[in-house]
Order: structure tokens, then C-alpha cells, then sequence
């Protein structure tokens, strides 16, 4: 995994949410489309570097974070902006997709 791609668990979610833009990737080991997007997000990760933070969540691992969050299919992809959910997307997005959207809420 690159080194600009942070990792959240329940316990610290919240805090790793709360300030600037967050790209926010909910995934599981076992999910094929999420073993997709994984490599995508590493280049968005570095594209976005200093301008947004992009954090993996396992939902297999933050069972609680996924549940109060109402995330039913993975890949899910939340953009939290100063802690707030500010847009969702599920499903795979390419990388000038992804990149574009990010920046939209910048």
C-alpha cells in the first residue's frame, strides 16, 4: 500500500475524518472490485498529495463505522470535507473520475 494512503479503524474513523478533504475508500480484502480500485487510488493518493487525504476503511475490520454509516456495497466512496460527508459513490471510478471529484470539493 502507499505511503500516502492512511488506514482508519472504529476507534480512530473520526478523528481521521475530522479536518480537511477526505477521500474515504470502504473495502474488503475478499472484494474484487475493491482489489480493482486499489491501485487507482494509489496514484490518486499521490496526485492528491497535500490537497486531500485519501483513507482506506475494511469494513470487515470497522464493522461499526461501515454500520452506522449505512455502507451495503463495497466499493463505497464517501468525501468528507472539515468531518462532514459532503458526497458518496459506490462502485468503481477511474482515476481522472476520481481525481475530478475529489477536487470539485476542494
Amino acid at each position: 500500500m502507499a505511503d500516502n494512503i492512511l488506514h482508519a479503524t472504529d476507534a480512530d474513523f473520526a478523528s481521521k475524518t475530522a479536518q480537511g478533504i477526505v477521500l474515504v475508500d470502504f473495502y474488503a480484502d475478499w472484494c474484487g472490485p475493491c482489489r480493482m480500485i486499489a491501485p487507482i487510488l494509489e496514484k490518486v493518493a499521490v496526485k492528491l498529495n497535500g490537497k486531500a487525504t485519501v483513507l482506506k476503511v475494511n469494513t470487515d475490520e470497522a464493522a461499526q463505522a461501515a454500520t452506522q454509516l449505512r455502507i451495503t456495497s463495497i466499493p463505497t466512496m464517501i468525501i468528507y470535507k472539515e468531518g462532514k460527508e459532503v458526497s458518496r459513490h459506490v462502485g468503481i471510478k477511474d482515476e481522472k473520475g476520481l481525481i475530478s471529484w475529489v477536487e470539485s470539493h476542494l
